[in-house]
């Protein structure tokens, strides 16, 4: 059993009033949670990784419930997400891509009753690195106004031998949507895409 020790634990928020437009009277919201963790699988290849997922679920729940707390604690207000994983450069992208479980499926159970695949990114990165973390409706992949990206990072990591998990959460459209498209009040909710 792999030891993903975590060192650090970030939370960012946001309040975004407004983009260059109208004020909205009530801000959209944004948070991502970030565990910096040791790699347990740095400067090795390890042909079987996929049952070090099941190590990452505790970690998943809990930065899910942190993302909650923050936005509010209603989670019938937050109708977005997203997850991404930034590996240290002794590590391989295949080691990113152990949150795929771990962290969409928290962010479910927490949620309820998503049906929209959780949008995702990786990469390996450099001491400071940075990722765009893709967000999307978490009901319907096609409500455009819910197309977004929130960048994340931490100033001190992830080290050679760490990776970066990231998970984030929303709460409404982009603050001036009107590209059209599907709307989140027409989802019909059967198929995780409209």
């Amino acid at each position: 059993m792999p030891e993903f020790f975590v060192r650090k634990i970030a939370l960012l928020t946001e309040e975004i009033f407004h983009e260059g437009g109208p004020v909205r009277e009530t801000p959209r919201r944004r948070a991502a949670a970030m565990a910096l963790v040791a790699n347990p699988f740095a400067g090795r290849y390890v042909s079987e990784l996929e049952s070090a997922m099941d190590d990452l679920k505790p970690l998943g729940l809990e930065l899910s419930d942190r993302l909650i707390a923050a936005l509010g604690g209603d989670t019938s207000v937050i109708d977005g997400f997203g997850k991404g994983a930034i590996v240290g450069v002794a590590g391989e992208l295949e080691h990113g891509a152990l949150w795929h479980v771990p962290g969409g499926y928290a962010m479910r159970e927490r949620l309820g009753d998503s049906r929209a695949i959780v949008p995702s990114a990786k990469k390996v990165g450099a001491f400071g690195a940075r990722i765009d973390i893709p967000l999307g409706h978490i009901n319907a992949a096609y409500v455009r106004s819910h197309f977004d990206a929130m960048e994340v990072g931490m100033a001190d990591g992830p080290r050679p031998d760490e990776i970066l998990f990231v998970l984030a959460m929303t709460c409404g459209p982009r603050v001036h949507a009107r590209m059209g498209g599907l709307r989140a009040e027409d989802i019909k909710g059967q198929d995780g895409l409209r």
